[in-house]
């Protein structure tokens, strides 16, 4: 007895993004809670549109997740701060990025151009708390030379890019 073996066609996927997709994301970045229907109803399209749509936008990397958006300072952690830091030597900065994931308070890494290597983001209870956190853990990461701090004194905006 023979069997044959149908190898099954690859699809490719030709994704691309339009008005619709952006007036989803512009909705969807200010209320990721907002049911799919309230959405459809909005963009004047079936909920099952926004689902397949959402679904494309995710395979597509452009929609990696959803996240609570949590106000600390209730829970807190009143301060918030940024901090330029400055490395011995580039080569170091994978190793210095893997060491501040590993401190919770460390919220936000960025590498950037400038005077400075990398670029994080804080979140304290208080100063003391702050200064813990610089001295036991920020300044022990091996390559980190020098660090210099921005308390943040107000957040006034913290929104989405609109998406046109």
């Amino acid at each position: 007895m023979y069997y044959l073996q149908f190898k099954k066609p690859k699809m490719k996927t030709n994704y691309q993004i339009d008005n619709t997709d952006l007036k989803i994301l512009n909705i969807l970045s200010k209320n990721a809670k907002m049911p799919y229907t309230e959405v459809a109803k909005k963009v004047y399209v079936s909920g099952g549109t926004v689902h397949v749509r959402m679904r494309k936008l995710e395979k597509m990397g452009i929609v990696r997740g959803t996240k609570l958006d949590i106000d600390y300072s209730k829970l807190g952690y009143t301060i918030s701060c940024y901090m330029g830091i400055y490395l011995e030597k580039s080569f170091l900065y994978k190793e210095a990025v893997q060491a501040l994931k590993n401190v919770p308070e460390v919220v936000e890494i960025h590498a950037i151009t400038g005077q400075y290597t990398i670029f994080i983001k804080i979140l304290c209870r208080d100063t003391p708390h702050f200064r813990e956190i610089l001295d036991s853990k920020i300044h022990k990461v091996k390559g980190i030379t020098r660090t210099e701090s921005f308390l943040s004194i107000e957040e006034t905006l913290k929104d989405g890019l609109s998406l046109h």
